[in-house]
């Protein structure tokens, strides 16, 4: 009985023996053909890395501001009796905008001037009677002075008139017409925008670092697309303080704005050249793929397989941007000249990938680019 206990448990052992030995052998037949496995390759394109001279610029992001820039309004209250101008309307520096109704001031003035009148003619007979003695000094100076104040009662109100006709300020573009005609206004009423376009300034803040770069005379550069293209000014000034929240410094171009497309308010995108050009490897934008942890790149290469064997893979590349111009990116470490760089596809890609290059369709590399929906 024992024999035939001892005679199963042996051939129960072997038979676990052999099924083990089999899975230890097909389970390290598989781990050793996923090893070896290769995913199939990513179809990518490339360019080749250049050199090409780059300007050295500052962007930034300016508005548009008038030289002269004011909302004409009312001085003293009044009924508007008259409108001498037409809304966009372009006017020369006095030329009058609108009247307000000023009978009740012309009624004073001709009371005033019968009171400077009659004033006049008691001061005439005052310098008369004085020389002979039959008035004393102190009668001809209070004659004297009531006289005075007549006259000055006269110009009081003749300002008022003055100022009751709307005048402007300087030479310039009118805006909306905000009052009509009968219109009641108060003191300090606006009646239209009145904006100076030739010229316009452009402000703008570049950081505290490039103020050191900048000179008055600099040529600037403003696009929009407002303005369908654009337009080259000066740096006029640059201000004396730094503000403390941003650390930043604003700057003021001036602008001919000979085709009138600059206007007070705008938004528009400010270049300037920080200095002389250099030389820098320049690569599709699409080619960078940025992360928190440092921009990279992947450059194609001979790759050795696991296996041995050699074929055509990526490599991973940290590198160091510069500024960017329309399709391109500068590089300026990290790239070498003559690297083929993978310029489209980065996003499926990881280092020792295999790739297949397909140059068929390639991403947009102009440096002047101008898309139409941008």
């Amino acid at each position: 009985m024992k024999k035939r206990m001892f005679l199963m448990l042996a051939v129960v052992l072997a038979f676990v023996a052999i099924v083990g030995g089999f899975k230890y052998f097909q389970i390290r037949g598989a781990m050793a053909q996923q090893g070896s496995f290769q995913p199939p390759p990513e179809a990518v394109t490339t360019v080749v890395a250049k050199q090409e001279p780059w300007d050295s610029t500052t962007n930034a992001i300016g508005t548009v501001v008038a030289v002269n820039g004011v909302t004409v309004s009312a001085d003293l209250p009044g009924l508007v009796e008259q409108i001498t101008f037409q809304s966009g309307q372009r006017v020369n520096k006095g030329d009058v905008l609108a009247r307000l109704d000023t009978k009740q001031e012309r009624a004073q003035l001709r009371a005033a001037e019968a009171q400077r009148g009659l004033k006049r003619v008691e001061l005439r007979r005052a310098q008369e009677m004085l020389p002979q003695g039959v008035i004393p000094q102190s009668t001809h100076d209070q004659v004297s002075a009531e006289y005075q104040q007549a006259e000055a009662g006269v110009g009081e109100i003749r300002a008022s008139i003055e100022r009751k006709t709307i005048r402007a300020p300087f030479a310039g573009t009118l805006g909306i017409r905000q009052i009509d005609l009968g219109q009641y206004l108060g003191g300090g009423a606006p009646i239209v925008s009145l904006q100076a376009l030739q010229p316009v300034y452009v402000d703008f803040s570049v950081p505290q670092q490039e103020v050191g770069r900048l000179r008055a005379g600099a040529t600037v550069q403003v696009t929009s697309d407002a303005i369908g293209g654009s337009e080259t000014g000066k740096i006029s000034a640059v201000d004396a303080v730094i503000d403390e929240s941003t650390r930043n410094a604003r700057v003021r171009a001036s602008f001919d704005n000979r085709s009138l497309k600059l206007r007070p308010g705008m938004f528009v995108e400010a270049q300037l050249a920080k200095g002389a050009s250099t030389t820098v490897i320049t690569l599709p934008t699409s080619a960078i793929s940025y992360a928190p942890f440092g921009d990279s790149v992947f450059v194609v290469e001979d790759v050795k397989g696991p296996d041995g064997k050699t074929f055509r893979g990526v490599r991973q590349q940290f590198v160091k941007l510069g500024g960017s111009r329309g399709d391109q990116v500068a590089v300026t470490t990290g790239v070498k000249a003559g690297e083929e760089i993978v310029s489209s596809g980065v996003f499926k890609l990881r280092p020792g990938a295999a790739v297949v290059v397909n140059n068929t369709v390639r991403p947009g590399n102009d440096p002047n680019a101008k898309p139409e929906d941008s």
